[in-house]
């Protein structure tokens, strides 16, 4: 099957003209190079971001690499690395792969993603990577899961295994976009679960997870928070794109 799957899209990209994810101009690559140019100049890892959540820094925090929210109220993670912005050239892209389920974007916000992340996290050490998980209900409406269609197509060191159903979500019917950061920390609460099965495997080990969006880190504190109490010794977040404003 992955043998069909890699051979159609072979022949398309040779006999089909591809548009730009980014900037929806015909060529042969799902994002092009001024696009991946682009990003590599501009994008937040030319920031000086909090260490813990990827927030961009103030100047009066840049020396500690330690943003005040951190400082106040620690998160349950250890790390944040992000590739860019919520509101750079790739937001309307994650949203055609959300929201219009045009799952051939995530091959192009993958590549951005390895074409600039891989090189400065390559060599992360960790155990496993996990993506942010749906529930059964949502994923049966949406069909996949974003995180986990970007994350199966990001480069690891080889010792990273990852694992999509490690994680499991609860069924929420509310839609988190839009609320306060207190109404998405309750509503987080208990969201999600370890499969049992991967448990003690999980347990003293180092583990990414893997999210397309990070806004209020709500969802990704809690998911660390349940990580560390089954013995996960470290939590990693990868994100692709982060907000910088949250109020």
């Amino acid at each position: 099957m992955h043998f069909l799957v890699n051979l159609t899209q072979s022949i398309s990209v040779q006999i089909l003209p591809t548009a730009c994810i980014a900037c929806q101009q015909y060529q042969d690559n799902s994002i092009c190079v001024s696009c991946l140019n682009a990003l590599q100049e501009h994008s937040l890892i030319h920031y000086e971001c909090c260490y813990q959540c990827g927030i961009p820094l103030n100047e009066y925090e840049v020396h500690e690499q330690h943003c005040q929210s951190c400082k106040k109220h620690s998160p349950f993670f250890d790390e944040t690395h992000c590739l860019d912005c919520y509101d750079g050239i790739l937001q309307d892209a994650l949203h055609q792969l959300k929201y219009q389920k045009r799952i051939a974007f995530a091959h192009g916000l993958a590549k951005a993603w390895n074409q600039i992340q891989s090189n400065l996290l390559g060599q992360h050490h960790a155990d496993f990577l996990l993506p942010v998980p749906l529930s059964t209900e949502k994923l049966l409406t949406r069909g996949f899961n974003q995180s986990w269609e970007l994350a199966r197509r990001i480069h690891c060191s080889n010792h990273v295994q990852k694992l999509p159903y490690a994680l499991r979500r609860h069924h929420h019917p509310d839609h988190q976009a839009g609320n306060t950061l207190v109404a998405r920390q309750d509503a987080i609460q208990e969201m999600f679960y370890i499969d049992t099965q991967y448990q003690s495997r999980l347990k003293g080990k180092i583990v990414i997870v893997f999210d397309d969006v990070m806004t209020s880190g709500a969802t990704l504190n809690e998911i660390a928070r349940i990580l560390k109490s089954i013995g996960v010794l470290r939590v990693i977040n990868w994100v692709l794109l982060r907000t910088t404003k949250f109020t």
